[in-house]
């Protein structure tokens, strides 16, 4: 019986199209990774889900869609398989309990607002069978918090200097006030076409707050029920839910920016060969149709930094979070195929 080892991949591009949210580059990134893994890694098309959010897609990245795949891919891991989790879209941080400073955290935004935690990953990767690989490739802002508690192989780059990017461009990333706002508004439209959400439930949410992720989460919860985020559950904790901090060898994250930094949305240019981007996918990718050797995730953050500083942004700092033998690991444990191109 063959044990060859398997690719696996979900790969995620948020543009929230006619929004206040607007993004240009992610749909593009997404693709983009998709391409490369493929023709350069041995990906087989089969085992890669593509979500994103264009008008004609029938499979949304909403938060359902985007963990059904995640946990689709774990369920099927098996010793030995590399997986890949790419997502290119708004990122948001912030503290949900201040009392509480363990439940701050770092969340993706998926196309229907209904956060991604650090802690929903976390409890992904610990079920992953021994010997196989997670690696994280995050696009977002405040990106550099979404593997709890990983080991810091490659952080800010002190010699960096801000300068202001010369392309078009916009910031990857959600303040609190805004998602509260877009949160409002749904569950307000919903409240008035749909009988099961009483209006009362809304105005209690609004009472809960803005300073902080409470009536965020709050908002969430009467939009989606349960389907939302571990850390908005009731009486969530980390020992009720049998949950544990990863091991500095359990996933591999390699982040846009820093968790107090934004990623940069590049529209299209000279610089991005005329497409819209985001600043890290588009470096990762041009680093590696550059190179006909292996890359390690190390090597790999290292060269998409300079790459960034040759669009002329100074204030992003992509950054690396494993075990010192994960860093210098293969990215994605595969010799790139130099033989099919890019």
């Amino acid at each position: 019986m063959s044990t060859e080892c398997k690719k696996r991949a979900v790969l995620v591009g948020c543009n929230y199209p006619n929004t206040i949210n607007e993004l240009s580059g992610c749909v593009n990134d997404a693709k983009a990774m998709r391409e490369m893994i493929v023709s350069r890694f041995g990906f087989d098309s089969e085992n890669v889900e593509l979500l994103t959010d264009e008008p004609e897609s029938t499979y949304k990245p909403t938060r359902a869609n985007i963990m059904a795949a995640l946990k689709k891919m774990v369920v099927a891991a098996k010793e030995g398989d590399a997986l890949l989790f790419h997502f290119s879209g708004h990122g948001v941080v912030d503290v949900i309990d201040h009392h509480q400073p363990s439940k701050k955290g770092e969340a993706i935004v998926p196309c229907d607002l209904n956060l991604i935690f650090d802690v929903d990953l976390g409890q992904l990767i610990q079920q992953l069978p021994s010997g196989s690989s997670f690696t994280i490739v995050s696009d977002s802002c405040h990106s550099g918090g979404l593997i709890d508690k990983s080991k810091e192989q490659i952080g800010p780059h002190s010699t960096l200097r801000g300068i202001a990017p010369p392309v078009d461009y916009k910031t990857r990333g959600i303040s609190i006030e805004t998602l509260y706002q877009c949160l409002l508004t749904a569950a307000n439209v919903i409240s008035g076409t749909q009988s099961f959400l009483n209006i009362t439930a809304v105005d209690n949410a609004i009472n809960t707050g803005t300073d902080n992720m409470t009536g965020i989460g709050s908002l969430l919860t009467i939009i989606f029920g349960n389907n939302v985020s571990l850390k908005f559950l009731p009486h969530y904790e980390r020992d009720i839910l049998n949950l544990r901090s990863l091991t500095e060898d359990e996933g591999i994250l390699l982040s846009g920016c820093q968790a107090n930094e934004l990623s940069l949305d590049l529209r299209a240019s000279d610089k991005t060969e005329g497409k819209a981007f985001g600043a890290f996918t588009y470096s990762i990718l041009k680093v590696i149709k550059e190179s006909n050797d292996a890359l390690t995730n190390r090597q790999l953050v290292v060269k998409a930094r300079n790459e960034i500083i040759k669009l002329g942004i100074g204030q992003q700092h992509p950054c690396l979070y494993c075990s010192d033998e994960n860093a210098d690991a293969a990215f994605l444990g595969h010799q790139p195929n130099t033989t099919t191109g890019a």
